[in-house]
């Protein structure tokens, strides 16, 4: 070949590079299937008030999950297993009527407790009797990343755990626990199922004293306690964690200085924990708990919205690439004022990373060819339940959780600086770091990786790293209409959150192309 057919044959090797995108990238007509305009419609439709909040279970809550479905049928995802619904059963929780905790004190005293007075069982807690010993476990946290653990180096099989809000360090911003921060591993719900993990056979709960004047029982306000409420503004559980709950109550003033003989010795036991970062765990020599939490329940239902984008390669295409989102929000108002706002729309929190997901998928089935291994879109319901959805995948996912390459989380997409975007999870594995920077060098974010801590996070991408799963979580941060009447669709950027789920349709890409399945990094031992 001569001099002008070897510049012929580069320029040909060029423009394909331009047309078709550099090897291992995502092809340019999978971008341009991005369409702002298409996103700003689903937008909303998701946050519209004739969906009530999308809470769970609820109305429109299935209509948000009827619209899924159709749109990753329409975009060519295939069902799983027959369907593009993964249903699980939820149990709305009405409170019993023989509710009693028995408590024998550090000074051998028996004493029974007043329900709503002097103690209140959690929405969580079991139609269940458990009797044994009581044992102080600090914070009930067990954090492999920060290596803070509660239930290190003892015995809670069988026994009755007391255990306080929050975490250690609460206060302090470089406390992992800091208060401000999105810590799944402090919520109450997480304290229970890890009391549960650890075998033990009931959980009292305390607000913690160092921090707090009012010390009384809360727990759940049951309707049929609290006259005032709703008959129906009952807790919501997921079905298939019945047989495991335990019996959980919050208790008071009275307990703490019926088990440590004083309000300030509680305190003082706290104090030391923070102290030294470090747990005081231990048996309460003599003291026993008998208690007894009775509930009944009705059977409800809920699903994710699931579509496969199988794989071209026969042994690649058995694993998974996981992109996902919780197409759920919080309900509506049942104690607004007669003629304002009462619908929780949830546009950014979370419609707009459900169409971040919607997007993906016409991104990715538009590349004009399959990457090597599967890609699988769901959408999760009950995240603001407490992750009901994506604990429920984890427990029964529809592929085995050792063949799932990574799981890219999308959870508020859609509001602050343009430019700039919180990435959670990147240490989880230095393959998918390296992805991330390679695909954002084609977007320009601004990326925050200052927020680590993919366990503890309080989105659908804890449950995955929890298993070991490589993972990252893409988030504009919050903002001032978190959680209230006023996160509405018009306040969301739309072109932020083509970028963003351009990003994330690249970082899949690359992840699902390639030869190797990514590494889990455990999260490093800290300094002590």
């Amino acid at each position: 070949m001569d001099k002008n057919g070897w510049l012929v044959f580069l320029l040909v090797l060029a423009l394909g590079a331009l047309s078709t995108g550099a090897a291992g990238d995502l092809p340019s007509r999978a971008v341009a299937s991005i369409r702002a305009e298409e996103m700003r419609v689903q937008l909303d439709f998701l946050a519209a008030d004739k969906l009530l909040g999308r809470n769970t279970p609820g109305a429109g809550l299935d209509t948000a999950a009827a619209f899924i479905a159709r749109t990753f049928q329409m975009c060519g995802l295939t069902p799983v297993d027959g369907s593009y619904f993964h249903e699980f059963s939820l149990h709305k929780i009405f409170l019993g009527d023989t509710n009693s905790c028995r408590i024998t004190g550090i000074d051998g005293q028996l004493r029974d407790y007043l329900i709503k007075k002097e103690f209140m069982p959690f929405e969580m807690t079991a139609d269940k009797n458990c009797s044994g010993e009581i044992l102080f476990a600090g914070y009930g946290i067990t954090d492999p990343e920060s290596g803070y653990d509660d239930y290190a180096h003892i015995d809670a099989r069988g026994k009755i755990v007391f255990v306080l809000k929050r975490g250690p360090r609460q206060n302090d911003p470089a406390s992992p626990f800091w208060i401000h921060k999105e810590v799944s591993l402090t919520r109450v719900d997480e304290k229970i199922r890890n009391a549960i993990a650890h075998g033990a056979a009931g959980i009292l709960l305390a607000t913690d004293p160092l921090h707090n004047r009012l010390l009384m029982p809360r727990g759940f306000p049951w309707p049929n306690l609290y006259k005032g409420f709703p008959p129906d503004a009952v807790p919501v559980t997921v079905g298939g964690m019945e047989a495991e709950k335990i019996p959980a109550i919050q208790v008071g003033e009275e307990a703490m200085v019926q088990l440590f003989g004083s309000i300030d010795a509680l305190r003082a036991e706290q104090a030391a924990i923070d102290s030294a970062m470090a747990p005081h765990s231990r048996i309460l020599a003599g003291c026993r708990a008998d208690i007894r939490t009775s509930t009944r329940h009705s059977v409800q239902h809920a699903c994710n919205v699931v579509g496969l984008l199988e794989g071209r390669d026969p042994r690649l295409k058995e694993e998974v690439v996981i992109i996902g989102a919780h197409y759920d929000h919080i309900g509506c108002s049942k104690s607004g004022t007669a003629g304002q706002d009462s619908i929780y729309n949830g546009a950014d929190d979370n419609a707009s990373g459900t169409v971040g997901v919607l997007a993906a998928a016409r991104a990715l089935t538009a590349a004009g060819k399959r990457p090597g291994r599967s890609i699988l879109f769901i959408t999760f319901a009950g995240e603001e339940k407490g992750l009901f959805g994506s604990n429920q995948y984890v427990k029964e996912p529809l592929f085995p959780l050792p063949a799932t390459a990574a799981m890219l989380n999308m959870d508020m997409i859609g509001r602050n600086h343009p430019d700039s975007l919180t990435i959670t999870g990147h240490l989880s594995s230095h393959e998918l770091e390296k992805a991330l920077h390679k695909a954002n060098s084609r977007i320009g974010f601004l990326l925050d990786l200052s927020r680590e801590g993919a366990m503890r996070g309080s989105s659908d991408h804890a449950p995955f790293a929890r298993k070991q799963i490589p993972v990252l979580f893409f988030h504009s941060g919050l903002h001032a209409d978190y959680h209230k009447v006023s996160d509405e669709s018009d306040k969301c950027d739309i072109t932020k959150m083509a970028r963003v789920a351009e990003l994330c349709s690249r970082v899949a890409w690359l992840i699902a192309d390639r030869e190797e399945k990514p590494l889990f990094t455990p999260p490093a031992k800290p300094v002590k």
